[in-house]
């Protein structure tokens, strides 16, 4: 089977032996991986180079946030290194700024802008401290992202079609806290299926657990593949 585009696998595991077994049992069913923080410390960076090496894309999740010097200079260093095909900050004006300069001319490695953590609800943004709600926040992300040049947004699937909506035609829109209906919600408190997610404007999917924790993660892989289709209707 051809891998999906549009479906970028989460290798959240515990070390790079097991990231790399899992890509070898994906086979050509998966071709575009997503390492994040759990990843960095245990290899990331070698393995998103290695993967790159084997024709595979590479979404690299390290969220970044810091002065805006510090993001510029590690974004020309991550683009530069080759080793992504997008790569995610926190979408605050500095932040965003600063890894789209520090990006430069390279417009193959995409700079996307986290909106809201897809583990947070409205109560959790009000303990956190903000003065609105998970969509407000969200808008004003989006419109952030647009203003610094960057090429989209990390949103829940809830807020998908708003970001489709502002930010138009070619705008990245990944949505993390996909759960097919066969698989529990986990630690995510705004899911969707996959095939809600990119009816709702979605233009990538970030699994994991579903996949990945698996007893046949390659079939599971599959079946998410063939309700992004809309071959296969959530049960």
């Amino acid at each position: 089977m051809s891998a999906d585009p549009r479906l970028i696998i989460a290798l959240d595991l515990p070390g790079r032996a097991d990231a790399e077994a899992m890509v070898e049992t994906l086979g050509d069913a998966v071709g575009f991986y997503k390492i994040g923080l759990q990843m960095l410390a245990v290899g990331g960076m070698e393995m998103a180079k290695d993967l790159k090496a084997r024709g595979r894309q590479v979404f690299l999740d390290w969220k970044l946030h810091d002065i805006g010097a510090t993001v510029e200079k590690a974004t020309a260093a991550i683009v530069g290194s080759g080793a992504c095909d997008i790569l995610t900050v926190h979408a605050q004006p500095q932040v965003l700024a600063a890894a789209v300069k520090g990006r430069g001319s390279d417009k193959q490695a995409k700079i996307v802008g986290v909106t809201v953590l897809t583990s947070l609800n409205g109560q959790d943004l009000a303990q956190i401290g903000y003065g609105m709600g998970v969509e407000q926040l969200v808008e004003r992300r989006i419109r952030q992202v647009i203003d610094a040049g960057a090429d989209g947004v990390v949103a829940s699937p809830h807020e998908a079609a708003l970001a489709r909506r502002i930010g138009g035609p070619d705008f990245l829109v990944i949505t993390p806290g996909v759960r097919p209906a066969w698989a529990g919600k986990d630690d995510q408190a705004r899911a969707a299926t996959p095939l809600e997610a990119l009816q709702s404007g979605a233009s990538h999917l970030v699994v994991g657990r579903p996949v990945t924790a698996a007893a046949d993660p390659r079939d599971a892989a599959r079946r998410i593949a063939d309700e992004m289709s809309g071959s296969l209707q959530p049960a």
